[in-house]
């Protein structure tokens, strides 16, 4: 009787435990962040400094979601990258706009958590359809699910739009600056024709988008029963695992997201235990939001050294809070969100074994 030499082909659970500690670490060419970093510091950075010297520091998050339209098209000609841009700055706009709109509703903290789901499986279609770069909800559900929680009156809604609406033009000329160097490669936007069929097409593109409903639902459910005050955080760490082209991928940025996160604290503590003025806070945001996108697209986990504390640095821009309970609350619920996305992800509902 003789016996099978051993195998060389690793367990496919290793295989896949290697693969994620590999995606962990690996960081990614460079690929001209650095432009990219400067369009979005500087589209941050003018509306909020605005409204910061016109004394409406409380304005300020319908200006930066606005100004997050700088975000998309990264790796596109500037004529794709201006058309997604004006599609994806609306997108935005509706975003803050729905946000504003849920906030005056009655116990509103409530209603976020299923339109704030809906949402995210209507983003995760519209990005598919578009074909936006960086793909998915996240910034929608985020912008909405923020204006949501901030309080409001009537007179706020067309207020928003307003500010959102000309934060994404700004960031749109921005996008266009080159054009003064050289005049000659102007042409107008390309304006993305979007295909709704394509984005249902694949196999399992249904189940994902309800794994989107149900991963956030809970997610933000279970936050908000708790009585954390930033709900809409566990609900974003669910898109973020939910996220991804393969599943591999989709857990890599989950525990990307926690261990950036926690990392992420120590230099927020830093940051926040300063209590900077406005004036100041929109400089470090900038200068935050400019690292970031020089990481952001190599190395998930290195951005959110800067993602953690930009984030709460804009929160407290708007509405101050005490620092210790902020800090608790983002770790507890982005833990809460990844744990909840990945349990989702990996339900084999509606996919055959090895997909997604």
């Amino acid at each position: 009787m003789t016996s099978n030499p051993p195998s060389d082909t690793p367990h496919p659970s290793l295989a896949r435990a290697a693969a994620l500690a590999r995606g962990m670490v690996a960081v990614g060419p460079h690929r001209g962040a650095h432009r990219v970093a400067l369009r979005a510091g500087v589209s941050v950075l003018v509306p909020l400094l605005v409204l910061v010297l016109l004394g409406h520091v409380a304005w300020t998050p319908y200006a930066a979601f606005g100004a997050f339209t700088s975000l998309y098209g990264r790796n596109h000609s500037r004529a794709e990258r201006a058309g997604m841009q004006a599609v994806a700055g609306a997108f935005l706009t509706l975003a803050v706009v729905l946000g504003v709109l849920v906030s005056l509703a009655p116990d509103s903290r409530w209603l976020v958590v299923p339109v704030g789901a809906l949402l995210a499986a209507a983003g995760s279609l519209t990005s598919d359809a578009y074909g936006w770069h960086p793909p998915g909800p996240l910034f929608l559900v985020f912008g909405f699910a923020v204006c949501a929680m901030v309080p409001a009156t009537p007179v706020t809604v067309p207020l928003a739009a307003t500010i959102a609406a000309l934060s994404a033009g700004f960031s749109l000329l921005v996008a266009h600056v080159g054009v003064l160097l050289e005049p000659r490669s102007w042409s107008p936007p390309v304006l993305p024709a979007p295909s709704f069929r394509d984005a249902l097409a694949p196999q399992g593109a249904v189940a994902h988008l309800v794994r989107h409903v149900v991963a956030l639902t809970v997610a933000g459910g279970i936050a908000t029963a708790l009585g954390w005050q930033h709900p809409y955080w566990a609900m974003v760490a669910a898109v973020v695992v939910l996220s991804g082209p393969d599943l591999l991928s989709r857990l890599t940025r989950g525990v990307q997201r926690v261990l950036g996160t926690l990392l992420g604290l120590g230099v927020a503590t830093v940051v926040l235990s300063w209590h900077p003025q406005p004036l100041v806070a929109v400089l470090l945001i900038v200068v935050l939001q400019v690292v970031t996108e020089l990481f952001v697209g190599r190395n998930y986990a290195v951005a959110l050294l800067f993602i953690t504390p930009l984030a709460l640095l804009m929160g407290q821009l708007a509405h101050p809070s005490p620092v210790a309970p902020l800090l608790r609350d983002r770790l507890l619920e982005t833990v809460l969100g990844a744990v909840v996305g990945a349990v989702v992800l990996l339900v084999p509902y509606g996919r055959k074994p090895g997909t997604v």
